[in-house]
């Protein structure tokens, strides 16, 4: 399994397909940017003038794309991935995307006798960059075993979490509870500072007591108080709020599908809605504290 097709080289995908290059894989890469294919040729990979090029000579095709329809486009129809790939590839669409779209091209590429897996990470493109990502991916067992090698290379953590889009379920799941999580501890910085409070011992108190959680511990959205914080470098993006608006409306759209009610979800998904809408899109999704500072 060292011929790989890797079709979409965002913020996220170049980091990993450099990272697959360097593990001596062979890579066949696409994207709409030639400049972006370019980039990667300069590290090895061999560009391809279309994604079913890049598709039809590789052992393992991996997407990494923005949204649920550029996910059916690559896969499906005429000229693309599932009637181009060679019998026995193995996909692997690590896009985040809504449930109900992964499960669907799951099917037909099972319809056409491949084996698929929805492997959506986590981790941000520093992640990607250092090949710690966390994969949490759905599909069947056996290509699970097959495809794990490959995804250590590009992450730390690799979990099979069930059948079908349940990679995608898992995802959705914890990015909802990040966006929420982030939106309570900015609340408590703005209200502690209002009262007169440092940083820095509201910080000491909350991250080592029962205030404690990622969004506090790893990514406090303060400067000075967590060297890796994006608040450090004026919230430059390590996860955009774009990117966490995305996933907070695919987890919306999950709740009202099996009808479960997430009233915090929905709250979160409109309050980053405002933020982006404000101009803050292409922040760090942790400076939502400073959207909640001027409300």
């Amino acid at each position: 399994m060292k011929t790989v097709g890797f079709i979409g080289l965002g913020h996220m995908g170049r980091p990993m397909a450099q990272n697959l290059i360097k593990a001596g894989y062979e890579l066949h890469v696409y994207d709409l940017s030639a400049a972006s294919v370019s980039a990667l040729v300069t590290h090895g990979a061999k560009g391809a003038s279309s994604a079913a090029e890049a598709a039809s000579n590789s052992d393992v095709i991996i997407t990494m794309l923005p949204e649920g329809a550029h996910v059916r486009d690559v896969y499906l129809g005429s000229n693309t991935v599932l009637s181009i790939a060679k019998s026995g590839a193995l996909l692997i669409d690590c896009s985040t995307i809504d449930v109900e779209t992964s499960r669907f091209v799951h099917t037909e590429a099972d319809t056409k006798g491949f084996e698929m897996l929805d492997a959506p990470v986590s981790g941000g493109v520093k992640g990607a960059e250092d090949g710690t990502l966390t994969f949490m991916v759905g599909g069947r067992a056996a290509a699970f075993e097959q495809a794990k090698p490959l995804l250590e290379v590009m992450g730390a953590k690799v979990v099979h979490v069930g059948s079908a889009g349940n990679g995608q379920a898992v995802k959705i799941c914890n990015n909802m509870v990040l966006g929420i999580s982030m939106i309570g501890v900015s609340e408590a910085f703005n209200l502690g500072e209002a009262l007169g409070l440092s940083r820095q011992n509201l910080f000491d108190i909350m991250s080592t007591s029962s205030a404690q959680c990622w969004s506090l511990n790893s990514y406090a959205p303060v400067p000075d108080v967590v060297p890796t914080s994006p608040a450090n470098h004026n919230y430059e993006p390590g996860f955009s709020s774009a990117m966490m608006l995305k996933d907070l409306k695919l987890a919306e759209k999950a709740s009202k599908d099996v009808a479960k009610s997430s009233p915090l979800g929905h709250s979160a998904c409109e309050l980053y809605e405002n933020f982006c809408n404000s101009g803050g899109n292409q922040k760090d999704f942790s400076a939502v504290i400073k959207f909640l500072q001027n409300l």
